[in-house]
């Protein structure tokens, strides 16, 4: 009688094979089994390795078969941890676990780069982007990335460009009908690494759309008083601010009619009235009936009495007041709510 030890029985062990030649029984064992394999992921030795094993080796009996897979399951089943290859591998595994900056300074000693398909990571780029890599690269180099691109975003890559440039770019894919895939791999390695070469911003956003930010919150003073000073110093940087900034005054180019109950709904009403009453110029008395002609009469009228009783209100009340009536705007912008217009966008609209 044989005692139940509790432990499994070991597997027997195919004589004659290579590890290599087991893999490839392995590889071939799963194919037949309708396993989807992605085999990609090795390095390139491993994968003409294991495709030049395939092609040698001509059939094993059933036997080799079961004892090779019995091997594998084994392995399988002691293996109680594994560590990515490499550090590339370890890289990609603690992405977004350690810093970006000890991520960079490790990738560049060690002169390894992200893994996985280049034409990836390059074609979930913006536009914006992808017309930087356009803007520095040869025709050539440009026609592939078109190409690989998917239509919707190669039309909008095409639309951000100068018609010249657009034309050239066009007829150099008419040129790429005989490029081979290790070419394009090349290509799209080189272009994804420098990728990796550019430096670590600090902020997200522009400069202009933080100088902008900040004034819009600013009271109207200073605000003009900083946009002079920055005529003088640099006109275009100015031009740039001035398109970022969102102010009480914009509000009828930059605001639809139809949001405007959405943004007033998060306004308090006494500071609405405050902003309201304290629209003395001009432009601030434009800004005032926009908003109070794109509410109900009868909420207008309310607000319009109110108005009347509130009385004079100083310019730092109306100032304040004002820039949260702007701010309720930009934080429903921010949650993606309402859509404020582009300045460019009004400015057209008043061309056409």
């Amino acid at each position: 009688m044989i005692e139940n030890t509790g432990v499994a029985p070991m597997a027997p062990q195919p004589t004659g094979l290579s590890r290599r030649q087991k893999a490839a029984i392995i590889v071939r064992f799963l194919l037949n089994e309708g396993a989807e394999l992605s085999l990609s992921d090795l390095p390139d030795d491993l994968q003409a390795q294991l495709t030049q094993m395939m092609g040698d080796m001509s059939y094993v009996d059933r036997q080799t078969l079961a004892s090779v897979v019995m091997e594998f399951a084994a392995e399988l089943e002691s293996v109680g941890l594994s560590f990515p290859r490499g550090l590339s591998g370890a890289l990609s595994a603690l992405e977004g676990r350690i810093s970006p900056l000890t991520a960079q300074r490790l990738r560049k000693e060690a002169g390894v780069r992200m893994a996985g398909d280049p034409w990836d990571r390059l074609c979930a780029l913006s536009v914006e982007q992808l017309a930087d890599i356009v803007a520095r690269e040869s025709l050539e180099v440009s026609a592939v990335l078109m190409s690989k691109l998917d239509v919707a975003r190669a039309a909008d890559l095409l639309g951000s460009m100068p018609g010249e440039q657009a034309r050239r770019i066009t007829y150099a894919i008419s040129l790429t009908e005989a490029i081979t895939p290790n070419a394009v791999a090349r290509i799209g390695l080189s272009l994804a690494t420098q990728l990796d070469d550019m430096p670590e911003r600090a902020f997200d956003k522009e400069p202009e759309s933080r100088v902008g930010e900040i004034l819009n919150y600013s009271a109207s003073t200073t605000r003009d008083d900083v946009l002079s000073g920055l005529d003088e110093t640099d006109q275009g940087f100015a031009s740039a601010v001035r398109r970022a900034i969102f102010t009480f005054a914009d509000i009828p180019a930059r605001l639809a009619p139809r949001d405007v109950p959405s943004v007033l709904r998060d306004v308090d009403q006494a500071i609405l009235v405050t902003a309201l009453a304290g629209a003395v110029d001009d432009t601030a008395q434009t800004s005032a009936e926009f908003l109070l002609e794109n509410i109900s009469g009868r909420l207008a009228d309310q607000i319009r009495e109110d108005i009347e009783d509130r009385g004079k209100v100083s310019t730092r009340d109306a100032d304040t007041a004002q820039t949260q009536v702007v701010g309720a705007a930009r934080r429903l912008a921010d949650a993606g709510e309402i859509q404020l217009i582009l300045p460019e966008d009004s400015e057209d609209a008043e061309t056409d």
